[in-house]
């Protein structure tokens, strides 16, 4: 069932959550209008426990970006196709599939079990694909590429580690226990420990099948430093390319896999319902 005022409710929170992130610096002025589209969709449609599990994966993954933020600067600046400052390409592409699962249950109620797992895995893969991205770099051995396991530099596109994968570990697991304990706390519905278990499959699932897109059909290029997410150098001189497909960039990528994540849980649901 829609809510209208559950919707304007949801417009008024992302708005104000968008406007603090954008004034510290964690969204650009686009960001900010990315968040509201996720956030009021994803809370309007969905509801409290939906939008406090979007809530804490905002909250959670910039502060993790944060964390010894001058290491990093170096692969912002060099390695990675954005910094730190996300834009409304990054905004849908991490909450785009889990805030269409939100307006598919309100429409179609009858399958919300399904809807629900759906949202959990989507939110669930793009946590734990943070959770790894910003803690993995920070480990002090070289991550290995998922397809050779040959030792690679801290950022590689499809660079796996011990510490990443720890990372992507409980980032989809909080997922799980951020969404079935708000259900409890808000509608009187017990903890579904099932889906915490989905969540952290799901998500372990996805962020793996991001990292195999990262190492074999995201687009990379060549730049003074050596493969780089970024098309351009910075004085504008077009990048080549020398792996993946043209069209496919770290959103892409990210949009893909939390769709594979929100499928994988659809599918685990199905089976333990």
């Amino acid at each position: 069932m829609i809510d209208s005022g559950r919707i304007v409710l949801g417009l008024i929170i992302s708005t104000a959550i968008g406007a603090v992130a954008y004034r510290r610096g964690s969204l650009s002025g686009s960001g900010w209008l990315g968040a509201v589209i996720t956030g009021t969709l994803t809370f309007g449609f969905g509801g409290w426990a939906h939008g406090a599990s979007l809530v804490f994966f905002f909250v959670s993954s910039t502060l993790w970006s944060r964390l010894r933020k001058q290491q990093k600067s170096d692969l912002d600046s060099t390695m990675f196709e954005k910094g730190s400052r996300r834009d409304i390409w990054q905004a849908l592409a991490n909450g785009g599939v889990a805030a269409l699962a939100c307006v598919a249950g309100s429409l179609w109620p009858d399958y919300l079990v399904l809807w629900n797992a759906c949202f959990v895995g989507a939110m669930a893969t793009v946590a734990a694909d943070t959770w790894a991205t910003e803690l993995g770099v920070l480990a002090t051995t070289p991550p290995r590429l998922i397809t050779t396991f040959k030792a690679v530099p801290r950022g590689t596109s499809g660079a796996i580690s011990g510490i990443g994968t720890l990372a992507t570990t409980l980032g989809a697991m909080a997922v799980g226990i951020v969404y079935s304990g708000s259900a409890a706390i808000f509608t009187a519905t017990p903890v579904v420990v099932a889906f915490i278990g989905v969540a952290t499959i799901a998500g372990l699932i996805g962020s793996l099948s991001d990292s195999l897109m990262g190492a074999t059909v995201q687009r990379l290029y060549m730049g003074a430093h050596g493969l780089t997410e970024r098309a351009h150098a910075s004085d504008g001189t077009a990048l080549p390319l020398v792996r993946g497909w043209r069209w496919m960039n770290n959103d892409a990528v990210n949009f893909i896999s939390s769709l594979i994540g929100a499928l994988v849980a659809v599918g685990i649901m199905q089976v333990v319902q």
